[in-house]
């Protein structure tokens, strides 16, 4: 049976994985551009962080699903021939998801701000604030990854013969178990978002009976929306594969071997979903927003399209002489 489950969760990191792989690199070069060319979104800092987001969950999508596709395709795991890659690897992929996730737990606070009623709040949402607190970000992270370039090292199995990347050290491995992965990446950045997110909507509800610019208003409604249907869609692709890695490395089921036999289908399957979390922002703002499919038709068609066929200027032609 365990056999026949391995084999079957192959099968889903290849036909399943792939088209997420894919989708999502599509989707964050399409989201970074439609973000990066609108005057509008360049100078609000709730799409810089979704910018910044889009950016992490392509280096994510190929540190973590791309390597998975390739075990899974043709057997191949260079994180066993190179220790390098080995402590690397695992070093990107921790920066590149905890580096995403705050980008989306700030771009909630940020419209909490934003669309809350209290001026000083409301000051918080400036652009240069937006770059200080991701460049923070991003070395806190980078430090916090330290451990994953000290203590990943290739261990050889005494009865397979076979070398594996996996941490050395045993208080980092339970570290990463019980603390890294239920809450850096788990079950704290969907609360924080889920709440930010819920409380963001309820300002835009109301703002209607304020004194609020049409244009801003318009703006607000529509970043609200797209953070908090993201949100919403992260509840039920986060949690799944969080709690089942939380009973795969709980200490009484690594004795239970039809657990373990199951989980070799099931942790598939919720990684899978997992993934489609780097991958689906892109289309949940398409489907979420009537706005952004406009402002994305008008950045291919209108400003690049036209761009593309614009004939150039020469500059070098040479004067003849009267």
């Amino acid at each position: 049976m365990s056999t026949t489950f391995s084999f079957i969760g192959k099968q889903i990191i290849i036909y399943c994985g792939t088209p997420i792989f894919i989708s999502g690199i599509c989707g964050g070069l399409l989201n970074t551009l439609v973000l990066l060319s609108l005057r509008t979104f360049r100078k609000n800092s709730c799409a810089f962080y979704l910018i910044i987001m889009s950016i992490f969950n392509i280096g994510q999508l190929f540190t973590g699903l791309f390597s998975r596709i390739m075990i899974a395709l043709y057997d191949i795991d260079g994180t066993e021939t190179s220790l390098f890659y080995c402590k690397f690897r695992f070093y990107l992929f921790h920066i590149c998801t905890t580096t995403s996730l705050t980008c989306l737990c700030l771009a909630t606070f940020d419209q909490y701000c934003s669309t809350c009623s209290r001026p000083r709040w409301q000051q918080l949402c400036n652009i240069k604030l937006a770059h200080r607190l991701v460049i923070i970000s991003i070395i806190i992270w980078a430090l916090h990854g330290i451990p994953f370039l000290v203590y990943f090292n290739h261990i050889q199995s005494s009865i397979t013969k076979k070398i594996t990347c996996t941490s050395t050290n045993i208080i980092f491995t339970q570290y990463r178990a019980f603390f890294i992965i239920p809450g850096l990446i788990g079950y704290l950045p969907v609360t924080i978002a889920t709440l930010f997110g819920l409380m963001a909507y309820y300002n835009v509800q109301q703002a209607t009976y304020r004194e609020v610019p049409l244009i801003r208003r318009e703006l607000d409604k529509q970043l609200t929306i797209m953070v908090l249907v993201q949100v919403i869609v992260n509840i039920f692709t986060i949690i799944p594969y969080i709690t089942v890695n939380a009973i795969a490395t709980n200490p009484n089921s690594m004795h239970d071997p039809v657990l373990q036999a199951n989980l070799l289908l099931v942790i598939p399957i919720t990684l899978v979903i997992y993934y489609i979390y780097f991958a689906s922002p892109f289309y949940i703002y398409i489907c979420a927003s009537e706005r952004f499919r406009r402002q994305l038709i008008y950045v291919l068609f209108t400003i690049h399209l036209n761009r593309c066929r614009r004939p150039r200027m020469i500059t070098n032609q040479v004067i003849p002489e009267t």
